[in-house]
């Protein structure tokens, strides 16, 4: 499995031939970050806003190939299987539904939190999210998770890998700084892309992997 980074909440995930992605910005956007413009096969929304919902920018508005879940619910495709759960989060000024998803894939459990606002995650969610291996979570502050809010949540859903987002543009700009320095870190190097197989994960108890976004649509 191979994650790479868009910027703000869109995430690439390519396993073999198939490609996942999450939050891929619309090209309405007023976000820095350009609209991703390539075949995909299961699309994964939070959120109905402008900065999580570019499914129909991806391959082309009338591409009825690409697979699109933006709602709570359980789903199964193409052995990837996806439950969505239901939050609330203060986006933009407004309230609006989040969709915290957990997918399996290559037998590793992801868990995106999406645009969370709300340190306080329902303990019935809590508990189906917890075997999460890796947790892509937002820090930027402001309309999602402060830094150190983010940081007690992640170690609280205790992942293997944890990958902070929403925090280039948006919110607090010294908010990955904060972030690390919650696991008294210093500064960490971006990387292009995580490849992680799921028996690497072992060796992973909460590392931190910062990945640097690369905006592009090849």
């Amino acid at each position: 499995m191979v994650i790479t980074y868009g910027g703000l909440e869109f995430f690439r995930i390519q396993s073999g031939n198939l490609t996942l992605v999450f939050n891929p910005v619309s090209k309405e956007s007023k976000q820095k970050i350009n609209s991703p413009r390539f075949r995909t096969d299961v699309a994964l929304i939070s959120s109905n806003h402008i900065d999580f919902n570019g499914a129909y920018d991806l391959s082309g508005k009338d591409d009825k190939n690409t697979f699109i879940i933006d709602s709570p619910g359980e789903y199964e495709i193409k052995d990837i299987f996806v439950k969505g759960f239901k939050s609330v989060s203060l986006y933009d000024g407004k309230e609006v539904i989040n969709t915290i998803y957990k997918v399996n894939i290559e037998g590793i459990n992801l868990c995106f939190l999406g645009a969370l606002s709300d340190k306080n995650i329902d303990d019935g969610v809590l508990s189906l999210i917890d075997d999460s291996e890796i947790l892509f979570v937002p820090i930027g502050g402001g309309d999602v998770l402060n830094a150190t809010d983010a940081y007690k949540l992640s170690v609280k859903i205790s992942p293997n890998i944890i990958i902070p987002m929403h925090y280039e543009g948006a919110g607090d700009k010294n908010s990955l700084d904060k972030f690390l320095k919650e696991e008294g870190l210093g500064k960490i190097n971006p990387v292009d892309k995580l490849t992680i197989k799921k028996s690497n994960l072992s060796v992973n108890e909460g590392e931190i992997v910062v990945l640097s976004s690369s905006n592009s649509n090849d």
